[in-house]
């Protein structure tokens, strides 16, 4: 098949890793003809741009700033990108007929980029439901659901809806809140497609290798290490990350590690600068490599999302925790099941975001562990991921719902 991909994540390669790098690299492998395309940001300052490998197209089209950046850039960002891709796709796609198009959330607003394909090569159409907005907006107070704006982007996404033959949603929450809140949606229009890679067999470091990444970055080895890794924005709850941190700064048994960047990122600074903790390392974003190796060196991952939370998140960073074997620590809303998930398979504890005497005793409980028992946490966790969150079963989904 012709397949056309539209994402906001920048692919520029198959050759790095990623859910939707994963993703693709399966249709690769299948012998389809990848037609991929995502946004070059402003910030990069390079043109619209287009590279084959393989049996691959990426074309990187030129845009405004639409990740890490400011809520009013990427409002309008998120108005005009629609308009970038179709030129693109019309000037360097014309001569391709798409068998299918697979897009991704955030943004909602592809609905005529979908509608010119289908309808011009009637092509099959799959959503993959990452980001349900505006409805998070209103949840971070960016937006009010009575004002224009929210009216405007309300109708893109009941229109992304009807467009798409079918919904992939990260998980049973996620499903039963599109059906709760769109009424015109059937039931079989849904499937839970969940965040998914393709899984590295990766060599356990020993403890030799994990004692040298340890003194790279002044990590104590005779402490249980927790870390945070990814986005640092206000839908992660920043405020409830900070106040853990405050809460266990005296306690020798632990350390923190916490790496990544957002609009959050100077909050955090600032409480590092003020309170200079012993036992937390803040890191600004690393390379993936860098990052992979790091998180190998922890015992524990940490997760979470902001208290006032209506829709369902999923979080990707749990899968890179669960294929390092690590027990997962989650803090959050009480409408998503990332958390009664993680506790139901065995593989690590979940708080309300905000209580923070249920976040200080999951805290204790993980650092005081047996051996034996936090080890078998550990198996759970990678179980959990082989049987949920394999790229192959996206896949599969996939194909067959368009059969």
């Amino acid at each position: 098949m012709n397949v056309l991909f539209l994402t906001l994540v920048k692919i520029d390669t198959l050759q790095q890793r990623g859910i939707y790098h994963d993703l693709m690299r399966e249709f690769s492998r299948h012998g389809h003809h990848l037609y991929i395309v995502s946004p070059s940001e402003r910030r990069e300052k390079v043109k619209t741009s287009i590279k084959t490998e393989e049996n691959t197209r990426f074309l990187n089209v030129k845009t405004l700033n639409i990740q890490k950046t400011n809520f009013i850039e990427k409002g309008i960002s998120t108005l005009t990108i629609e308009k970038l891709f179709l030129r693109a796709v019309k000037k360097y796609f014309s001569d391709v007929k798409f068998d299918l198009i697979i897009y991704s959330t955030p943004p909602i607003t592809f609905t005529n980029l979908i509608k010119y394909i289908k309808k011009r090569d009637h092509a099959k159409t799959y959503l993959l439901l990452k980001d349900i907005f505006p409805q998070n907006a209103v949840d971070m107070q960016l937006m009010s659901d009575k004002g224009v704006l929210y009216k405007y982007f309300r109708n893109k996404e009941k229109e992304l809806y009807t467009i798409s033959d079918k919904i992939g949603c990260m998980s049973k929450a996620n499903v039963d809140f599109v059906l709760d809140h769109n009424s015109y949606i059937s039931e079989d229009k849904t499937e839970i497609n969940p965040n998914s890679i393709e899984i590295q067999l990766f060599k356990e470091l020993s403890h030799e290798e994990k004692s040298k990444i340890k003194a790279k970055y002044n990590i104590p080895v005779d402490k249980m290490i927790f870390i945070y890794g990814g986005n640092l924005g206000k839908p992660q709850g920043i405020d409830f990350l900070i106040e853990t941190l405050d809460a266990k700064k005296n306690d020798t048994k632990v350390f923190f590690i916490v790496v990544g960047s957002g609009t959050e990122y100077g909050k955090i600074k600032s409480w590092m600068d003020i309170n200079q903790p012993e036992n937390v390392l803040f890191l600004s974003a690393l390379p993936k490599k860098e990052y992979d190796q790091l998180v190998q060196a922890c015992d524990v991952g940490l997760i979470f999302l902001h208290k006032d939370f209506k829709i369902p998140n999923y979080p990707s960073r749990l899968l890179s925790y669960l294929e390092f074997k690590m027990p997962v620590l989650a803090a959050t809303d009480n409408n998503t099941d990332i958390g009664s998930d993680i506790v139901a398979n065995g593989c690590g504890f979940a708080v309300e975001s905000g209580n923070i005497g249920e976040m200080i005793k999951a805290v204790d409980q993980l650092a005081e562990m047996d051996n034996t028992i936090f080890e078998e946490m550990r198996q759970k966790s990678f179980t959990f991921l082989e049987r949920d969150f394999q790229v192959s079963g996206s896949y599969e989904k996939i194909i067959e719902s368009i059969s």
